[in-house]
């Protein structure tokens, strides 16, 4: 048994009734894509007539059009109906994490939840590939996805079985050290999971011409930052330091999402001409990534589990090769190494 919990947002009208958006947007999505109201309801699966009806009560609502026809253009859609999609994709950027953590969460109280796998993991792509293929093989999971230090704090206090957390690799990595106040050599294993690459997030073709952190300072550029507390803002920080770049010069630094598809939804949108993240979520919604740094995620876990049969499951998977072609096949990932042990002394000094 598992649980998918996905947003869903309506429209509320004035009198307490409201609208369901998910059918209108599926049909944006599909005009936008298709260039033709026909195409567009087949591929929703939707009657060329309850189309057209759908989006013509749906603009009386907004009171503006959400398309517009000319010849031999097709059919495109206004302004205001490109807002609508790309409101839906940075919502479902933003809380789909925090929806799976919950889904996991309900799964767990209507289960056995002491059988499963208790995973408490800073967000992340080759966290996403190794959940799935858990689920592939009927391992239960309890996925709770937190920042790093309350990663490593909640398997400090037994609250999980593995602690997802990622450090930069090379001259930034002494900076995670605090990690260790909850980590102990002698008590904990470190496995590796995945390298990637973290970099700005700049738009198809940099219009803006930007070319590295300095930009950030300029006064025609808008920045979208991670929240405080984030591996990746820490890392953003050590490099500006690194750079002499002042935060207090960066006009939007306090403006913050809480994920890297959420930082690339704010960018792709044009809600924000720079991020900074992993270069996956970059690629997947068609930006351009000027490479940064690059980090070592990793899973901590307590050595006294690791032959339990759960945890030798957890470990084969990540030692296989379709575990590794699948991490290797993400934008900026490198899952050469997963599965493999790793020493305190090669992540932390």
């Amino acid at each position: 048994m598992s649980f998918e919990i996905y947003p869903n947002w309506h429209l509320k009208k004035h009198k307490g009734t409201a609208l369901a958006l998910p059918q209108l947007l599926q049909l944006l999505v599909a005009i936008r894509d298709e260039g033709s109201i026909g195409r567009a309801a087949a591929q929703a699966n939707l009657s060329y007539r309850h189309a057209w009806g759908l989006l013509r009560h749906f603009e009386a609502e907004f009171a503006v059009p959400l398309l517009h026809k000319s010849r031999g253009r097709g059919t495109n859609l206004t302004p205001v109906a490109e807002k609508l999609i790309w409101a839906e994709k940075r919502i479902t950027a933003r809380l789909t994490p925090i929806l799976e953590s919950f889904a996991s969460e309900l799964e767990s109280i209507l289960t056995n939840g002491s059988l499963a796998l208790r995973i408490t993991a800073s967000h992340g792509f080759a966290v996403e590939q190794f959940i799935k293929r858990l689920n592939a093989d009927d391992i239960p999971v309890e996925i709770n996805y937190r920042n790093r230090l309350e990663a490593v704090t909640a398997l400090s206090r037994d609250e999980c079985d593995l602690a997802g957390f990622h450090v930069p690799v090379d001259e930034f990595k002494h900076a995670t050290k605090t990690c260790l106040q909850w980590l102990d050599p002698k008590r904990h294993t470190l496995i590796h999971l995945a390298y990637r690459t973290q970099g700005l997030f700049i738009a198809k073709g940099n219009p803006k011409n930007i070319h590295g952190l300095a930009d950030l300072q300029r006064k025609d550029v808008r920045f979208i930052n991670r929240q405080t507390g984030s591996g990746t803002k820490m890392l953003l920080e050590l490099l500006l330091a690194k750079a002499q770049i002042d935060i207090n010069h960066i006009a939007d630094y306090d403006h913050a999402e809480f994920t890297h598809s959420a930082i690339a939804a704010f960018v792709a949108s044009n809600m924000a001409d720079i991020g900074f993240g992993v270069e996956t979520a970059a690629r997947r919604f068609d930006l351009d990534f000027i490479p940064l740094a690059r980090e070592n995620y990793f899973f901590a876990c307590k050595t006294s589990i690791l032959e339990r049969s759960m945890m030798r499951s957890a470990c084969a998977i990540m030692q296989g090769a379709s575990f590794r072609t699948a991490v290797n096949a993400l934008p900026g990932y490198d899952g050469s190494h997963s599965g493999s042990v790793a020493t305190f002394d090669d992540i932390f000094y």
